[in-house]
């Protein structure tokens, strides 16, 4: 058999890195349900009809084909089945099959991978794992909670800073400010000036410009209006006065400035410089329609947003009862991506054994296992040499593998450990020996680079 190909965009781990993923995706769901958010999840397939329901992301959508499906499913749109690009819609979809079950505000937290017909590169990927958090109203949604969401995922990262994790920054916008501003202008296209305004930081303000006045029917003037207000950014509510010295009147713009200002200046008074207002984010997705946010990594702004989101008041509806709601998504894959790619971060050792009993013969083996049983069932990872070599090659597996004690019982009943990284080896009592705490398990740790 030939050696496969790998499939770029489609990441797998290695055990060391996975272990990092893990540690990332254990720090978030603790900090969620600290905050009353309840696990959910939904299936990894959606009708076409609903994922094209909102957005342009119809080229970015995998189609699910059953190999003898003989046609069945191109014949009935209703039929043909797309996987999730994101968690977000199969989330408003589930959220109308079990609003009868569900109280609201309805809390959840999600965790899933999602896939995305995108050209792979770094930090993006066609296979990804995403961390939503959303509330759900039903049929209103108070503005407090476009506050709440930011300080949650604020949280949850900082508390990743704590092993090495580059602190963040989230930036803030509200589509009001932006539709009520390009309204103003008298840009008739808003959804388009907001799409091309979402490419700033891809392209660039010159290409910008020209795509506003070639797709979005904006003059020079109205262009440089854009730009001169997507270069407004500010930590406080004096982009209030920047916006306002622009010149530009609309009711939608006024009432977006208000609720700007509430969020940037009460998530200060929670997590102060952790959040500021920057009025070129506007988010491609058209579902949204109030507070929008992306995330960036302190000095690893190349990477782009890690968590991104927003309001959106109309993508749960079925035509009767409306579900209005505030949520936030980081992507995992990408984040360790970047904490591996550039070993800012790594796990202490790539395995979750702790302990490698010796053998001194086959015969041992099951002396040796019932030992093992009686380490496990005190919390103690352990596995039993794979043969009985002589102790030089057993303890070099160990080392090979990163377990960092070999136990060897000994001929007379009594039993020995070593701990391989020092050589230190000591009597030890299979009902009462421990590792220090930090051996345990494995732990993410920062990275120390060596003095040059």
């Amino acid at each position: 058999m030939a050696r496969p190909r790998p499939l770029s965009g489609f990441p797998e781990l290695l055990p060391a890195d996975r272990i990092v993923e893990l540690h990332v995706l254990d720090t978030l769901r603790r900090t969620f349900e600290l905050w009353g958010f309840a696990p959910v999840e939904t299936r990894a397939v959606e009708p076409l009809e609903q994922l094209l329901r909102k957005g342009e992301i119809d080229k970015e959508v995998y189609l699910l084909r059953r190999l003898q499906a003989e046609g069945e499913e191109e014949g009935d749109p209703a039929r043909r089945l797309g996987l999730h690009f994101d968690l977000t819609v199969p989330f408003a979809r589930y959220v109308l099959e079990n609003a009868g079950k569900l109280q609201f505000p309805f809390r959840r937290y999600q965790i899933q991978k999602v896939w995305r017909g995108e050209r792979p590169q770094d930090g993006r990927f066609r296979e990804f794992v995403q961390a939503d958090v959303d509330v759900v109203g039903a049929g209103e949604l108070p503005f407090h909670h476009e506050v709440e969401l930011p300080i949650v995922m604020i949280e949850a990262l900082t508390a990743l800073a704590e092993v090495g994790t580059p602190p963040v920054r989230v930036h803030v916008n509200n589509r009001k400010v932006a539709e009520g501003f390009y309204a103003g202008l008298g840009l008739a296209d808003v959804a388009a000036v907001l799409r091309t305004v979402d490419k700033l930081d891809k392209v660039g303000p010159d290409v910008v410009a020209e795509l506003l006045r070639d797709e979005a029917g904006a003059s020079r003037a109205q262009a440089e209006a854009c730009l001169a207000m997507a270069r407004i950014s500010a930590p406080d509510a004096s982009f209030v006065d920047r916006v306002r010295a622009l010149g530009v009147e609309h009711p939608l713009l006024d009432a977006g400035l208000v609720e700007l200002a509430r969020v940037v200046e009460a998530t200060a008074e929670h997590v102060p410089g952790a959040l500021v207002a920057d009025l070129k984010i506007a988010r491609g997705l058209d579902y949204y329609t109030g507070t929008v946010y992306e995330t960036v990594l302190l000095g690893h702004e190349d990477l782009g947003s890690i968590c991104s989101g927003g309001r959106y008041d109309a993508l749960a509806s079925d035509g009767k009862d409306t579900y209005p709601g505030v949520g936030l998504s980081i992507g995992v894959t990408r984040l360790v991506s970047r904490l591996v790619g550039r070993r800012l971060v790594a796990a202490s050792r790539p395995v979750p054994t702790c302990v490698l009993v010796a053998l001194t013969a086959e015969e041992d083996r099951a002396a040796a296992d019932c030992l093992a049983t009686g380490l496990r069932r005190r919390g103690i990872a352990t596995e039993v040499s794979p043969s009985a070599a002589k102790f030089g090659r057993q303890i070099r597996y160990a080392d090979r593998r990163g377990i960092p004690y070999v136990w060897f019982p000994q001929a007379d009943g009594t039993h020995q450990v070593k701990d391989i990284r020092s050589g230190d080896q000591k009597d030890a009592d299979p009902a009462a020996w421990l590792p220090p705490a930090e051996d345990l398990r494995p732990r993410v740790v920062p990275v120390v680079s060596s003095p040059a």
